[in-house]
């Protein structure tokens, strides 16, 4: 018999933070690492304390308003939160956390790593060498185009957005400009001499490489639609790192397959894991597996962070990061 907190972790996660979680909790770990179902998630409501889950669980109110629901915290792993309904989770009483700031640094440098591959054409050449179509060097194979002196265009100025400015600006010398709902303050934008943008429209059309850093669900899904990408220039790449519904897909692929933009860069996708065969077939595009926070040291300080949120709440102290 335990008088511990019983607590559901959905995914596997690294293995220190496992053993923390099963030194200071009565703990289950999904060991096979496959998403649970939505009845699964249900059933849990009335078996733990708190969940802890991931983007793959989709927390709607049906599953938070369960009948004889016993948990009272989800400490998400993970900084994004549009998979949990929070409304419904506040209004049912359970505090909700996430896990901010410590992907930052690994999200931003998997935005540069696509834009260089888009920009260069690395996944073009990559493909032609292992498929054997490789002839050799000629002066004008795969030509790519140079960053230099180009203008990233942020959607968004958060954390994420910030951390790709300054690597572009002084990895780069690239020129920085962003959209946002108002205007970042002046110590945000002034080293990067980042220029705000009062419309999407107005970016898209200065950008040579548009990158998007903002949230997803209902507000901005398929921000990037057909009006925006036609604004951007036929020379110019759409890199994603937030959240694939903010794309409009059939949008994208149309401008992609059209000339309309010479290439995308994407580590998400709106129906992932499910990638759209015509997006796959696409010479002009790099696709990642949503590998933003994939490292080591990040995946481990998102896992610790969401246990010290949780245990900020086992003790009876408002998680700091409680949303």
């Amino acid at each position: 018999m335990t008088d511990k907190l019983r607590v559901l972790v959905t995914r596997k996660w690294p293995e220190r933070v496992e053993a923390l979680l099963n030194e200071r909790y009565d703990a289950t770990f999904n060991a096979d690492d496959v998403a649970l179902d939505e009845a699964r998630l249900t059933a849990a409501m009335g078996e733990y304390d708190a969940i802890l889950p991931t983007i793959t669980d989709r927390l709607h109110a049906g599953i938070l308003t369960a009948p004889q629901r016993r948990v009272r915290m989800i400490a998400n792993y993970g900084a994004g939160f549009e998979h949990i309904d929070l409304d419904a989770a506040h209004s049912a009483g359970i505090i909700v956390s996430n896990t901010p700031g410590v992907l930052t640094d690994a999200t931003a440098d998997i935005a540069i790593t696509l834009m260089l591959m888009t920009a260069r054409r690395a996944g073009e050449g990559e493909r032609e060498l292992r498929a054997g179509a490789w002839t050799g060097w000629r002066p004008t194979h795969l030509l790519g185009t140079s960053l230099r002196y180009k203008t990233l265009g942020l959607v968004g100025y958060g954390r994420i957005a910030q951390a790709m400015a300054t690597r572009a600006r002084f990895g780069f010398g690239m020129n920085i400009a962003y959209f946002a709902r108002r205007p970042a303050p002046e110590a945000a934008s002034a080293p990067v001499e980042a220029r705000y943008c009062a419309s999407l429209h107005d970016l898209a059309a200065r950008s040579d490489i548009l990158s998007l850093h903002i949230p997803g669900g209902a507000a901005t899904r398929n921000i990037i639609d057909r009006e925006v990408l036609a604004r951007m220039p036929a020379h110019a790449i759409l890199v994603n790192t937030a959240r694939g519904d903010v794309v409009d897909e059939a949008a994208l692929i149309d401008a992609l397959e059209t000339g309309g933009i010479a290439g995308a860069g994407l580590d998400v996708f709106a129906g992932e894991p499910n990638v759209s065969p015509r997006l796959i077939a696409a010479p002009n595009t790099v696709l990642l597996p949503h590998l933003g926070s994939a490292t080591r040291e990040t995946r481990e300080a998102m896992g610790l962070r969401a246990l010290a949120n949780l245990d900020d709440w086992a003790a009876g102290r408002t998680p700091q990061d409680a949303l």
